[in-house]
């Protein structure tokens, strides 16, 4: 019988330290994580991807929607 290994949840471990540093950082945080973000789907559009398992579905709606959160984080910044 074959011992299987219980589920790791990484990823709420990840999401809790993306939140910590945007809580730290404030809008510099969101910045950063809007034009990385933007960078890989920008690179993943271009290798071919046009259907992302986010919820928003579409690359191109990915896209706008990580560069609306860039333009909010440096209006927030100016302000």
């Amino acid at each position: 019988m074959k011992k299987t290994e219980p589920y790791d949840p990484l990823r709420l471990c990840v999401y809790a330290t993306v939140a910590l540093l945007a809580w730290l950082l404030g809008p510099w945080a969101v910045l950063g994580f809007a034009v990385l973000g933007f960078a890989g789907y920008w690179r993943a559009r271009r290798a071919g991807l046009t259907r992302s398992r986010c919820l928003l579905r579409d690359t191109r709606l990915v896209l706008a929607y990580l560069a609306l959160i860039g333009l909010a984080a440096i209006a927030a910044i100016v302000l």
